[in-house]
């Protein structure tokens, strides 16, 4: 079955889809707010009642100015009577709350927009001790472990600037891009599977990484849950060529330079000293391979729920007990997929360190070409929380939402057991991008989440209707941004007018105290798909 047929099938052909369809001929606008109400200046409560068989509320996380986007979207929904299109953020957020074993709300945050199942910013949490908890595909998404990752260098913008051209040049030429890249890290069927159990134990032993690397990464760059044996054969197939690539889409590498610092004593911890620092961040994931992961899972999990019972508001929630046969056998493969993204993105930091050395004729050591943090935004992992008072296992499903753990967090590297665990916020091409820093309100209130960076505001056909090619060259152009791209119509797609204000999501996260701005860092070269 075909990823196009069977995302036809789940979508068209899901219950819930014709319950919403009918709840949107029956339900004004003006009823459908009635369930929503605002909390605080930064957030609003979704009601117990809002969809069918609620066990707990919801929560979003937006100001005023991200309010009217998500608002936007619910009205839309409402009057539109063609077919077609996901479920509105605030519908999924709600039906998310509806699943088994999800424990005290479902939670979107400022950068949540609509998605597959679960919105994309979307947190759910789920109790591993109730035999009924559920783990849903939907609530990790298709690119297992996209994740974000910062490499700091000692240089200043002004010696990158002259050569900022032939940088750019040289990142493209040795980071391949786009659909169906293939990568240059040799790699047997062999080797796939070690890299799928060992994740970032398998860079270093191969010489891709540096020792201190994994130690800058979450989970330490390997999950140990992982079992390849559970990834098949097409899965396999499609991620052995392109291990060390970058891909299309949204996911860039972006040469960037240290524009603001909000928190010095962290900035300091994290190597950065002054304004003006050069930076490199990488936004990549796990490629077909987590995409055929997910894919499998979901045809699996169609049968268990029919076997099991499992009631769900939309299909595309697919899921199963956590327990259960498919439910373990996800749990295994998606580990082995996020070893593969920590892999990739330590075979592009690799490439990375090789254009910079090559480039400015210095060893990437002297040019203190360390890794930041690498983070995760599409991912499930079993953590202990305060529920109720009791310290409980629960499987934290974050889509679109990156891991933001306090300072003293025995899961965090030494280094910043003062500060908070980095948390990196990607930017649009073209914009800004953050540093954040994990804080106790968010660990309490979020499990420990916050923002993953801007979240689209309008849909990608829409982006290449409404602007030109030339007219976003000549923004990047005019602010001093080289670009290099695979596909100009991902120019358009990806433009800063598609996406949210990512100083206001930031700021929005700040504000709420889930996490701490630390630094601003602004784009000089983009390297896209």
């Amino acid at each position: 079955v075909s990823t196009q047929s069977f995302f036809f099938f789940f979508f068209f052909f899901s219950p819930s889809f014709f319950f919403f369809f009918t709840q949107k001929m029956s339900r004004t606008l003006q009823q459908e707010m009635a369930y929503i109400t605002k909390a605080s200046p930064h957030s609003y409560n979704i009601r117990h009642d809002f969809a069918p068989n609620m066990r707990v509320p919801g929560i979003v996380y937006v100001n005023d100015e991200l309010s009217g986007l998500l608002f936007d979207e619910l009205k839309h929904s409402v009057g539109r009577g063609d077919v077609g299109g996901f479920l509105p953020a605030l519908r999924q957020i709600a039906n998310v709350a509806a699943l088994p074993g999800i424990v005290r709300h479902s939670i979107g945050l400022p950068d949540v927009h609509s998605g597959y199942g679960f919105a994309i910013g979307n947190v759910a949490a789920f109790d591993m001790n109730n035999p009924e908890a559920i783990v849903s595909p939907g609530g990790v998404g298709f690119d297992i472990n996209c994740g974000v990752r910062l490499i700091r260098t000692n240089l200043m913008a002004d010696e990158v600037i002259p050569v900022q051209e032939k940088l750019a040049q040289m990142l493209f030429d040795h980071i391949p891009v786009g659909v169906g890249s293939q990568g240059v890290i040799p790699t047997s069927s062999g080797n796939l599977a070690e890299a799928l159990e060992m994740g970032m134990d398998w860079s270093v032993r191969e010489g891709y990484s540096w020792a201190e690397d994994k130690e800058h990464c979450e989970e330490y760059g390997r999950m140990l849950s992982a079992n390849p044996a559970k990834v098949s054969a097409r899965a396999r197939q499609r991620g052995l060529p392109q291990l060390g690539t970058l891909g299309a889409g949204n996911h860039y590498a972006e040469i960037q330079v240290v524009d603001e610092i909000f928190d010095r004593f962290a900035a300091k911890k994290m190597g950065i000293e002054r304004r003006g620092q050069v930076c490199v961040m990488i936004h990549s994931g796990s490629r077909g391979l987590g995409h055929q992961v997910a894919t499998d899972a979901l045809m699996a999990m169609e049968r268990a729920m029919s076997r099991d019972r499992i009631a769900v508001n939309d299909r595309q929630l697919a899921c199963a007990r956590i327990a259960s046969v498919e439910g373990q056998d996800y749990l295994g493969a998606m580990a082995a997929a996020a070893n593969y993204a920590w892999v990739n993105r330590a075979s592009m930091t690799f490439l990375t360190r090789q254009a910079f050395g090559k480039c400015f004729n210095q060893s990437p050591d002297d040019l203190d070409m360390h890794v930041i943090y690498d983070v995760s935004h599409n991912i499930a992992k079993v953590e202990e929380h305060m529920v109720d008072g009791r310290p409980t296992q629960l499987l934290v499903h974050r889509k679109g939402a990156t891991r933001a753990f306090p300072p003293h967090h025995p899961l965090i590297p030494v280094d910043y057991q003062f500060t908070g665990q980095p948390v990196l916020i990607g930017g649009t091409m073209g914009t800004c991008s953050y540093v954040l820093t994990g804080t106790e309100t968010g660990f309490v209130e979020t499990w420990g989440s916050t923002c993953h960076g801007a979240g689209r505001a309008s849909s990608r056909c829409k982006a290449r209707k409404n602007l030109s090619y030339q007219d976003v060259l000549s923004f990047l152009s005019d602010h001093g941004i080289s670009i290099r791209v695979a596909s100009p119509k991902l120019v358009m797609e990806e433009a800063p007018e598609s996406y949210k204000d990512v100083s206001a999501v930031v700021n929005t996260c700040h504000a709420a105290g889930i996490s701490n701005k630390a630094i601003k860092l602004r784009p000089i070269a983009v390297i896209k798909g």
